[in-house]
């Protein structure tokens, strides 16, 4: 699993100033970076993402399974499981026999794993370039991302983008409060078939399992 470590990097990263900049070299990446992943007629990956505390310390990890396909995407880690065809998502917690209903929210607002890879920041967020790092032994360029909407509960995004590739291998969001979700990419594989079916969640597949519909 390939993993960033940005490390002290925030501390000075912090410090830059955005003032309403849409940096034109960090857009050109992303923009490659959103055309190679729109090319791909499906993409299944691994990933792994950890909970930390504003001093660093690690408060939980967790590793998973996405797979992607057009609008649609279904998303495991450990039992839990998280399912959409674009249109309704289906969120089971197996800790409580229970699944969540929801429409699924496309509003340019809402980052989607879809979006993460592709062109969420066109509207929503300032970017400026940030320092080379590696991540797995492979350079990648840094772009952090400030939202514009100064509500929302982060205050900044930085994603790592494998120079060589043009994909994204790690998104790092950090509230307001100081706290980090570090989300790391593993293996990739796209292209392979993947039936529509399995982005629906299928109540006969989970016996005694509560629906709670919150359309």
């Amino acid at each position: 699993m390939k993993k960033l470590y940005l490390g002290t990097a925030f501390l000075f990263m912090g410090l830059i100033s955005f003032a309403q900049q849409r940096d034109p070299n960090a857009k050109a990446i992303l923009d490659a970076a959103s055309a190679k992943f729109k090319s791909y007629q499906t993409v299944t990956a691994t990933f792994a993402y950890a909970n930390q505390n504003a001093q660093g310390k690690v408060m939980a990890k967790k590793s998973g399974t996405i797979n992607m396909k057009g609008d649609k995407f279904n998303i495991s880690f450990g039992d839990n499981k998280i399912f959409s065809d674009g249109k309704t998502v289906w969120n089971y917690d197996p800790s409580s026999k229970e699944v969540t209903v929801n429409n699924a929210n496309k509003s340019e607002s809402t980052i989607t794993p879809q979006k993460l890879f592709t062109d969420f920041y066109s509207k929503d967020f300032m970017y400026v370039m940030g320092n080379d790092s590696k991540v797995g032994g492979k350079a990648v360029n840094i772009i952090i991302m400030q939202p514009i909407d100064k509500n929302k509960a982060f205050s900044r995004l930085y994603l790592a983008i494998d120079k060589a590739s043009k994909t994204v291998t790690s998104a790092t969001i950090v509230e307001k409060s100081g706290n980090k979700t570090v989300y790391s990419v593993g293996s990739m594989k796209t292209n392979a078939p993947l039936a529509d079916a399995q982005f629906t969640f299928d109540q006969s597949k989970y016996p005694g399992v509560e629906v709670v519909d919150l359309r």
